[in-house]
C-alpha cells in the first residue's frame, strides 16, 4: 500500500471525510461554529472529580454508575438508575423527555410526587465525565430513595399499573439495599470506625499475601532475573563466583518486585522477618495459595521488561508503566537513576 493510499480516512472516518466534502464552505463555517459552542457549553459543566463506570455502587445485585462534582454533589448516572429500577430504556436525554422524569410525571406515579422532588426531577445534572471529552447526566444520588418511597406508596395504594408492578419490585429492593449501607455507614461516622476502613481492607489484603509461619524454601527467582539484573546494571556476567549478588541487589529487588505486587506488602513481609533469626529470603513469607502464584506471574513479566530495555533506566521506565509502586517509601532510598 503506498504511502499516499494509507493516509486515506476509512470507515466512520470515510464518511465523515465525504460528508465534509458534499458541504459548502457556510455549511462547514457553521458546523465548526457549532462545535465551539458545544466544546463551550461543555466546559462550563461541574465536573467529576471521583467515580466511574468500573465501580458502579452496588445494591445485591444492581449496580448504579456513581460520582462526586468538584461542587461537591454525589450523583447517579440516569442510566444506571433507569436500569436499577427496571424501566426500558425510553429516552436518556436530559430535560422534560427522560425516562424518569416521564415515569414520575405519569397518572399512576405523579400524584405521590412532593412539589419539591418533582422541581428536582426536572433539572437532572449535567457534568463532565471522569474521562473528559464528552457530557453525562444523572440525578443527585438522595433522589433515588425518595423516588423509591414514591413508588411504594403507589403500589400501597393500588395506583400502579401491572406493567408498573415490576418497578415497585425493584424500589423494595433499592430501599432494602440503601438502609444497609445508611446504617454502616451512620455507625461507622459515630464510633470513628471509617477512619480505620482503609487499614482494615489493607491487613486483609496483607493476610491473602502474607505466610504465618516461614515457607520450606523453593526457587523463586529465575536464572533469567539475575542474568538480565547483571546485564542492566552493566556487570560481567556469569560473576566469578556463581553465588555473588551485589549487595545493593536487594535494594533493586525490593523495588522492582514487592514495592508493586501490592500495597504495604513490603513493610510487612520486613516486618515478619525482624522476628526470625533468618532475615533473608523475604519470598518465604508469602502464602502458597496467593503470594507465590502472584509474584512468578510478576517475575515473568519483570523478566521480558528486562529483556526489551537497553540499559537500567529504560527497564525502570517500563516498569513504572505496567507495574507502578504501591508505596514511594523504598523510592527515597534510591538514587535518582533507579526511580
Amino acid at each position: 500500500m503506498s504511502e499516499e493510499a494509507s493516509k486515506k480516512p476509512t470507515g466512520r472516518a470515510k464518511g465523515g471525510a465525504a460528508r465534509q466534502a458534499s458541504q459548502t464552505p457556510e455549511q462547514r463555517s457553521e458546523n465548526a461554529r457549532k462545535a465551539a459552542l458545544a466544546k463551550a457549553e461543555l466546559a462550563k459543566l461541574p465536573k467529576a472529580t471521583h467515580g466511574s463506570v468500573d465501580h458502579p455502587l452496588r445494591l445485591g445485585d444492581l449496580e448504579i454508575p456513581c460520582y462526586v462534582l468538584d461542587d461537591g454533589r454525589r450523583v447517579l448516572s440516569l442510566g444506571g438508575m433507569v436500569k436499577a429500577l427496571g424501566m426500558s430504556t425510553g429516552s436518556a436525554g436530559g430535560g422534560d423527555g427522560d425516562r424518569l422524569y416521564s415515569f414520575t410525571t405519569g397518572k399512576s406515579i405523579s400524584p405521590f410526587i412532593n412539589n419539591e422532588l418533582m422541581s428536582r426531577m426536572k433539572t437532572p445534572v449535567r457534568f463532565q465525565a471522569p474521562t473528559g471529552g464528552s457530557a453525562a447526566t444523572g440525578y443527585e444520588a438522595t433522589i433515588l430513595p425518595d423516588l423509591c418511597d414514591a413508588v411504594l406508596e403507589a403500589r400501597k395504594s393500588g395506583a400502579l399499573r401491572p406493567q408498573q408492578a415490576h418497578i415497585a419490585v425493584q424500589c423494595e429492593i433499592l430501599v432494602r439495599g440503601l438502609a444497609r449501607v445508611g446504617i454502616i455507614a451512620l455507625v461507622d461516622e459515630a464510633t470513628g470506625y471509617q477512619r480505620d476502613r482503609a487499614k482494615d481492607a489493607l491487613a486483609k489484603i496483607l493476610e491473602a499475601w502474607v505466610a504465618k509461619e516461614l515457607q520450606p524454601y523453593v526457587r523463586a527467582f529465575p536464572a533469567e532475573y539475575y542474568e538480565e539484573l547483571f546485564r542492566l546494571r552493566g556487570l560481567k556476567y556469569p560473576p566469578e563466583n556463581p553465588k555473588f549478588r551485589p549487595q545493593y541487589f536487594g535494594l533493586l529487588t525490593n523495588d522492582i518486585v514487592y514495592e508493586r505486587l501490592a500495597p504495604g506488602l513490603l513493610e510487612e513481609l520486613k516486618k515478619q522477618a525482624a522476628k526470625d533469626e533468618k532475615k533473608k529470603h523475604l519470598h518465604r513469607r508469602l502464602t502458597q495459595e496467593v503470594g507465590h502464584p502472584r509474584l512468578r506471574e510478576h517475575l515473568a513479566s519483570v523478566v521480558t521488561a528486562m529483556k526489551l530495555s537497553n540499559d537500567y533506566p529504560d527497564f525502570i521506565s517500563k516498569m513504572n508503566r505496567l507495574h507502578p509502586r504501591f508505596g514511594d517509601n523504598q523510592m527515597l532510598d534510591l538514587e535518582e537513576g533507579d526511580r
